[in-house]
């Protein structure tokens, strides 16, 4: 039987929760998140899993979002167990390609992913997407540079993107 080590921890945008397995991090719930949420996720994805809370497998995950949530990390080094449809997945791999203070369209997805008309389904699996900040889905926005939607509000994607863009060089970094 598969075990989901699951961990809530505090963020300076509110408490999160993260839960891996032993192929790594699966699934990340922001602060306010909408959506299915992780009984959602754990049902479809993992339905015969026991949850087990445990600090201990989560703690890189935990400690690397902190430190990106404090602009002290532009990239994470994670193992990761990413439970999605193939479309899910291309879409996600176009979204890791995306570099820190950057953004890209809905229909620059659609396009990376070899579906130039698939817009819409790019914002579902942006929507959909199970680990919100590692898989950078705040770094996407409407042609013309509208927000649009995201799981954990649009507040916090406006702090994530204004942390982004007004970070230094990383050169700068400690």
């Amino acid at each position: 039987m598969e075990i989901v080590h699951t961990a809530l921890f505090d963020t300076p945008h509110g408490p999160m929760k993260v839960a891996s397995t032993g192929r790594g991090l699966a699934y990340l719930a922001l602060p306010r998140q909408s959506g299915r949420g992780f009984e959602g996720w754990l049902r479809r994805h993992a339905p015969e899993a026991r949850c087990r809370e445990a600090w201990a497998p989560n703690k890189s995950a935990i400690t690397q979002i902190c430190e990106f949530l404090e602009g002290k990390r532009r990239e994470f080094d994670l193992a990761l167990d990413l439970r999605a449809t193939s479309f899910q997945k291309d879409v996600y791999s176009a979204l890791l390609e995306i570099p820190y203070g950057e953004t890209r369209s809905y229909a620059d997805i659609a396009r990376r992913v070899g579906r130039p008309r698939a817009v819409r389904a790019v914002g579902a699996a942006n929507g959909a997407n199970p680990i919100a900040l590692v898989v950078p889905c705040h770094r996407v926005v409407q042609t013309g540079g509208k927000l649009g939607g995201y799981g954990g509000g649009l507040a916090l994607k406006k702090r994530l993107l204004a942390m982004e863009h007004s970070a230094p060089a990383p050169g700068d970094l400690l």
